[in-house]
């Protein structure tokens, strides 16, 4: 929710970008510039004297609040809570998974058998959340950061473990398009955290590349997931070989 601040924060940056003085401004308004001075220095001020500075400035109310709320630091992360809600209803998650993909209501409920009234009331759900910002005709707005993750040990990616893992990895990957690559190596600790951001570039360009080709004609598109993981680890059947600190 936006603040009072946020409101004159976004007023003193359309004064800027308008190349109007405190006395500019103190003129439209019939104050003395001292006052708007110290108005705007604390921020204190009814709805009705923002609306005025609007006036003045040539912009709408509506606008400036618009901007205010697409500024507001993005989410990287959901809490717990918030992904427990998402998870508890699965075609809540459904809808979660095709926001994040910038599906319109109109392409979700054409591809899953969903009702508008229910594809509406999910995105209302998503929105109370925090996932979304709905806006009128049902568009809406993520409040994601292009670098947001589920929790790794949160209740979306325990579903995940538990519901898809096997279900995904059950494929060939032999498919058009289609690939799996294994690789095991040993390198060095500081290295490590470099290649865990090729691979984040990597799942930001293949997003970027979604929303680009969703001009494209159905037929020219395909549905893909692509997974990306690293961790240390070996695979318990090799590490129960391993020899313990006493073994000759």
């Amino acid at each position: 929710m936006s603040t009072t601040a946020d409101l004159i924060a976004a007023l003193k940056k359309e004064l800027k970008s308008a190349q109007m003085t405190y006395a500019d401004l103190a003129e439209e308004l019939g104050m003395a510039e001292s006052s708007v001075k110290r108005m705007l220095a604390k921020g204190d001020m009814p709805l009705t004297r923002i609306d005025a500075i609007c006036r003045a400035l040539r912009i709408d109310f509506a606008d400036l609040a618009r901007n205010v709320a697409e500024n507001q630091p993005l989410l990287k992360e959901l809490t717990q809570e918030q992904e427990r809600a998402v998870v508890a209803d699965k075609k809540l998650l459904l809808m979660a998974i095709c926001v994040l993909s910038q599906w319109t209501l109109e392409q979700i409920v054409q591809a899953y058998r969903l009702t508008e009234a229910e594809g509406i009331k999910y995105l209302a759900q998503l929105d109370r959340i925090g996932i979304i910002e709905l806006r009128p005709l049902n568009r809406y707005r993520l409040k994601l950061a292009k670098t947001f993750r589920w929790r790794p040990r949160g209740p979306v990616m325990d579903y995940f473990r538990e519901h898809a893992l096997l279900d995904y990895f059950s494929g060939s990957f032999d498919g058009p398009g289609e690939g799996m690559l294994l690789v095991h190596g040993t390198i060095s600790r500081s290295l490590a955290p470099v290649f865990n951001e090729r691979l984040q570039r990597l799942a930001q360009d293949f997003s970027q590349q979604h929303l680009a080709d969703q001009k494209l004609h159905e037929r020219d598109r395909e549905g893909y997931t692509l997974l990306l993981g690293m961790r240390s680890w070996e695979f318990e059947v090799f590490a129960q070989m391993r020899r313990t600190t006493r073994e000759p």
